[in-house]
């Protein structure tokens, strides 16, 4: 940690974001098949992230507002906080439970097969993302229920390339071969929330859709939800601010300096960033900077003096008074009290 920063900012929000998820990872087992078949998924927190090595299947949420997707090789899926889906390489086959698909897992190669390998027609693989649960919804409520990258959107080609490097990890069962997976499958997470940053409205690819279904559509923000903060970092004037406040969380902005950053008039500024984000820009900072505080309780990091002049606040009692203001208690109150459970929240992923 640097001195006098209360955490190594790149002055990155999405890297400063996924620094207080610790995400945890889980990698399914490959599946890989031949015939018809489909499998029932039940809900489980928090982000799932799969694919299509080869073949197509489909993927379908539960629910009437939710067509079934068709994902063919080289397509990309992400699920956020998702409802019941089914994965299926035909829509009327009988669905078998998750957990029927993971017994059928082949003690010696460590893949699931149904049918027979040599008429192997479709291989997927995939992996769970689990949060620390209370910084969960940073992320968590700016994500829909799915997104897709196809083969041929921008950012599919290097999608491509990690998860190759990922099969042959896997395949090669060589030394810290299970971590190298990890932090490769925690970089295709990454790029798969770069790419729902730059399709936050939902819309067609050009083109007829062969597959007769809503297999063009990236999806966007949960219905009734602005962006949010991911999305908008691909807005020049407010991305700006929001970076320029990762980086130096102790700066007392104001909305003048914030304005400036972004190279717009306050008004405009201030329109343009409550559209985006869903809040004014002095309120995100005060926002990110109780976060900040909070998760440092948590865990115990500093003195809550120390806190206070690390987050801009020229006193503890003013640190404490707007502290009490957001979270309903004194930072001492919540340490003591959140400090506790802190062991029970985290709970490793399961599928």
């Amino acid at each position: 940690m640097q001195a006098g920063k209360l955490y190594a900012s790149t002055g990155d929000p999405l890297t400063d974001v996924i620094r207080l998820l610790r995400p945890r990872t889980v990698i399914d087992p490959a599946v890989r098949t031949a015939g018809p078949w489909a499998a029932r998924f039940e809900p489980f927190p928090h982000v799932k992230v799969g694919g299509v090595v080869h073949g197509a299947c489909w993927l379908v949420l539960d629910g009437d507002d939710h067509d079934p997707v068709r994902l063919s090789a080289g397509d990309f899926y992400l699920l956020g906080n998702p409802p019941p889906y089914l994965l299926a390489t035909g829509l009327g086959a009988e669905p078998m439970t998750a957990q029927q698909l993971w017994d059928r897992r082949e003690p010696a190669t460590g893949t699931v097969r149904i049918g027979s390998e040599a008429d192997e027609d479709t291989h997927l693989f995939q992996g769970l993302f689990s949060f620390d649960e209370a910084n969960s919804p940073l992320l968590l409520d700016h994500l829909p229920p799915l997104t897709v990258v196809r083969a041929d959107d921008p950012g599919g080609e290097i999608l491509t390339h990690i998860t190759a490097l990922m099969l042959a990890e896997a395949r090669a069962a060589t030394v810290s071969g299970p971590l190298v997976q990890q932090h490769l499958a925690q970089i295709l997470l990454v790029h798969m929330l770069r790419a729902h940053a730059e399709n936050t409205r939902p819309r067609r690819r050009s083109g007829p859709d062969p597959a007769g279904d809503a297999a063009g559509l990236v999806t966007g923000p949960r219905p009734g939800r602005p962006a949010g903060w991911l999305a908008a970092l691909n807005d020049d004037g407010v991305g700006a601010a929001l970076r320029a406040v990762h980086a130096d969380v102790s700066h007392r902005w104001t909305l003048g300096e914030l304005a400036a950053v972004g190279h717009r008039s306050r008004t405009s500024f201030v329109e343009a960033f409550r559209r985006q984000v869903g809040t004014t820009p002095l309120e995100y900072v005060i926002q990110w900077r109780m976060l900040l505080a909070r998760d440092a309780l948590r865990h115990g990091t500093h003195t809550i003096g120390e806190l206070a002049a690390l987050i801009g606040y020229e006193s503890e009692s003013s640190f404490s008074t707007a502290f009490r203001r957001v979270t309903g208690h004194s930072p001492r109150q919540f340490r003591d009290r959140e400090g506790d459970h802190e062991v029970t929240r985290r709970q490793p992923p399961t599928r």
